[in-house]
């Protein structure tokens, strides 16, 4: 609606992820390097993390667009599948016919084209999406599958991506031969209010914005506070925040225009998440120890005739 309005091929802030809108800065191009050269090398597991809306699933169409030729990627984008379920998943994706085979003529089969097309000097890669929401088993049936390989490489390489709940499953004492397998993590962060600039910059000039800013300063700086860094949200908040500064005829976003967006959006503030039982104890334990040496050198000093004589309260 607003294109024509501000001069725009193509709407910059849609919240489907497109590789044309990836932006580059706050680490997300070098873990897309750091990415490109693990899969490359076939190392085990590698784990991407973070919160909802940060950008996981854009830097995955980053990887697979970007990935070599002789590499054929798979997802895995049901996270609701049983651990026999996986596998016939995975069987289809590599578009074998699993109707009336038993799981363990499906490992077979699984385990025969993979061989083959490693002869052929290809590789596969599965993606998994959603991970945090997969049932532990159906994970454990996943690291099964690594177990597939030759004396050199891995003839199955898996990227995990999952909101941080994957990782309090996998601290689990029962998946630890997963953790184990985990070669890389990457955490996507929150984008920092500096960036916000540069960030609707580039996506406004992927979609055909040659001019001066669009944005004032103090509507990015309301849009940087109520969205909190996560990439979907701004999204959201810059596009409505474009459509208001179109009805009113306006050619800068100002603040009146980022406020009426954030009333439309009504964003609820996220929870703090609160540290885990493990840091708690870590803590807790520090204290303590802290406490017996401070006893300690009070006693040692109260020995020495160094303290006064009245007792400490």
């Amino acid at each position: 609606m607003y294109l024509a309005h501000f001069k725009l091929r193509e709407a910059p802030f849609g919240i489907t992820p497109n590789p044309a809108f990836f932006y580059a800065g706050n680490t997300r191009g070098d873990m897309l390097q750091a990415l490109l050269y693990a899969v490359g090398h076939g190392e085990g597991i590698i784990k991407v993390t973070g919160e909802v809306g940060a950008g996981k699933t854009m830097l995955c169409r980053m990887l697979e667009s970007q990935l070599p030729p002789h590499i054929d990627v798979i997802y895995l984008v049901n996270p609701n599948l049983d651990p026999e379920q996986v596998q016939y998943a995975i069987a289809a994706e590599l578009g074998l016919e699993g109707n009336g085979l038993r799981v363990d003529q499906i490992q077979r089969a699984l385990h025969a084209d993979l061989i083959a097309r490693h002869s052929r000097g290809r590789q596969v890669l599965l993606l998994v999406e959603e991970a945090q929401a997969m049932p532990l088993e159906t994970l454990e049936a996943i690291r099964l599958l690594t177990n597939l390989e030759t004396a050199h490489r891995k003839l199955l390489q898996i990227v995990l991506f999952g909101q941080p709940e994957l990782d309090q499953h996998l601290a689990l004492n029962s998946m630890r031969q997963l953790r184990e397998r985990i070669t890389h993590s990457f955490e996507v962060p929150a984008l920092p209010p500096a960036l916000l600039a540069e960030f609707l910059d580039c996506r406004l000039q992927a979609a055909g914005h040659d001019a001066a800013p669009l944005f004032s300063p103090a509507a990015i700086r309301l849009i940087a506070r109520h969205s909190e860094g996560i990439v979907r949200r701004i999204n959201i908040l810059a596009d409505k925040a474009l459509l208001a500064a179109y009805a009113d005829d306006a050619s800068l976003v100002g603040a009146s225009h980022a406020r009426q967006a954030i009333r439309e959006a009504g964003f609820q503030r996220r929870a703090r998440r609160r540290p885990g039982w493990r840091a708690l104890a870590w803590s807790a334990a520090i204290a303590l120890i802290v406490l017996c040496v401070l006893s300690g050198l009070l006693l040692s000093a109260n020995s020495r005739g160094i303290l006064a004589a009245s007792p400490i309260l």
